[in-house]
């Protein structure tokens, strides 16, 4: 099969120090996966070449010029590589800009190596959406027919009642609702709604965020059109046979909808950035400095997040 050539994704090797040159040259090294599109790895070539050797048609290379081979050794991360990751990241932007890629697909990064960089950053997705000049986006989690959306992001546990608000979870329902619509092609999404306590607040027996906060933002959701259910026990609500009711999960906070995602498909689990004015997927994964350069980086969550980038662009083809 020919690579569609109307498809062109960038894709990132992330932190040098990390296990993303391995698992990109494992992915791309998949014949399945170079058919799918034209794809730019951006990084420094000198880190690429450890883990790939050879040349395919339809990849090139956008080297950036940051660090040599030599400069960088598996695990050792600091300001080197996170000032690497960082460059990686604002020339695939400066690519999409450009039209010279048409998605973005990012390995991991350490968000304490770049800001050892000098860099303020708090994540892939806050900079992204900051170069993009758009102030709503969210996290989304796919693993094939499970998606999840989280309404606060990298915060302590501590804080997240007090950062969870009506207006936020409305938000976060309306960007998810039309996110499935536009990204994902599904006409009416049928979402379901996290509570926050356990057994969602049992009638403000057990907190009261449910019905303060949660409830009256769904009631908006509702008012809105939005096919909208709950809030629903955490420990239920991705049970085999209940979340394939739903269309996507509305989790609270961060580890609420992680951990069930990744318990059950660590390996196939993909974060979609929603509110881009562009395509852009990562593994749902860290940097993995303890095995980085042993060879036993699994790349399947890599051809994943590439798969589904491919597969939104055929669903959205004004984004190519």
């Amino acid at each position: 099969m020919v690579p569609d050539k109307d498809k062109s994704i960038g894709i990132t090797i992330g932190d040098p120090a990390g296990i993303g040159p391995e698992i990109v040259a494992r992915a791309l090294s998949r014949p399945s996966i170079r058919r799918l599109a034209k794809f730019k790895v951006i990084g420094d070539i000198g880190v690429y070449r450890r883990y790939c050797k050879g040349d395919f048609p339809n990849v090139s290379f956008v080297d950036c010029g940051v660090i040599s081979s030599q400069g960088c050794c598996p695990a050792e991360a600091g300001a080197l590589t996170g000032e690497a990751a960082f460059t990686y990241i604002k020339k695939a932007i400066s690519l999409i800009k450009t039209s010279e890629i048409s998605a973005i697909v990012t390995a991991p990064v350490s968000k304490l190596a770049i800001q050892c960089a000098g860099h303020k950053f708090s994540g892939h997705t806050e900079f992204l959406a900051e170069a993009a000049g758009v102030d709503d986006v969210g996290m989304l989690f796919v693993a094939g027919s499970l998606r999840v959306i989280i309404v606060t992001r990298h915060i302590p546990l501590r804080d997240v009642s007090s950062f969870i608000s009506k207006d936020k979870v409305f938000s976060t329902i309306k960007l998810l609702n039309e996110g499935l619509r536009s990204m994902f092609g599904i006409k009416i999404p049928c979402i379901a709604v996290c509570g926050l306590n356990p057994h969602a607040g049992e009638g403000g027996k057990i907190g009261i965020e449910e019905m303060d906060k949660i409830i009256p933002a769904m009631d908006l959701a509702k008012q809105s059109g939005i096919d909208v259910h709950g809030p629903y026990p955490a420990d239920t609500i991705f049970v085999h046979g209940i979340s394939e009711r739903y269309d996507a999960i509305v989790a609270m906070y961060h580890d609420q909808g992680l951990i069930p995602v990744k318990s059950l498909a660590f390996n196939r689990t993909v974060n979609v950035t929603l509110g881009l004015p562009f395509i852009r997927t990562s593994p749902a994964h860290g940097t993995a400095f303890d095995i980085a350069g042993k060879g036993v980086a699994d790349p399947s969550s890599m051809c994943e997040a590439i798969k589904l980038a491919a597969r939104l662009l055929d669903i959205n083809p004004d984004k190519r």
